[in-house]
């Protein structure tokens, strides 16, 4: 099936051990095959319109960012029935987004849905609350994870089970190891 819709992301493959059981379980996007992530922008652009100029703005615009190490040490919840956990710091995470929206004033995040976007990796997302307290009583132990973030990528798909795949990875800037 044709992919209808794309997403672009930061792949936190650190934190995949962790959570892989749990976002399988409690998370929709990971039947559709999308690894561990912080959303950067989503929707995005139309997949039959990612032609080159898009990603070219894309690169530009996610290189106004330089690499940086994020820290999940917390979980944290959106209401009673979304369960997440929160990088530290959230300000690159937050860069991203906005150099990203910048770029594409014409797709903002979640269609306009939020007037504060929190980065955040979700782990459960509209399951019952003594599933997602279970999930991060699991998870608390193993935390915190440290990954240096040094790239995005841009990912297409639908929904339905294992249908969205990886189409680009785009460095950051001074993307050099320090």
């Amino acid at each position: 099936m044709t992919p209808t819709r794309s997403a672009v992301i930061v792949v936190v493959a650190g934190l995949e051990p962790l959570v892989a059981q749990h976002r399988r379980a409690l998370e929709v996007s990971a039947s559709w095959g999308v690894p561990a992530h912080v959303t950067v922008l989503y929707p995005f652009v139309a997949p039959g319109a990612l032609g080159p100029e898009v990603h070219q703005r894309l690169a530009r615009a996610v290189g106004q960012v330089d690499c940086f190490e994020a820290t999940f040490a917390r979980t944290g919840r959106f209401g009673p029935d979304v369960l997440f956990l929160a990088p530290e710091p959230q300000g690159s995470f937050r860069a991203l987004t906005g150099a990203v929206c910048a770029a594409f004033p014409d797709h903002p995040p979640y269609d306009g849905a939020f007037d504060d976007l929190v980065p955040h990796l979700s782990v459960g997302h509209d399951q019952p609350l003594e599933r997602l307290r279970g999930a991060e009583t699991d998870l608390l132990p193993g935390l915190p994870v440290s990954q240096r973030i040094c790239e995005v990528s841009l990912w297409t798909g639908h929904d339905a089970v294992a249908s969205w795949s990886r189409v680009a990875t785009l460095p950051l800037g001074r993307h050099a190891l320090r």
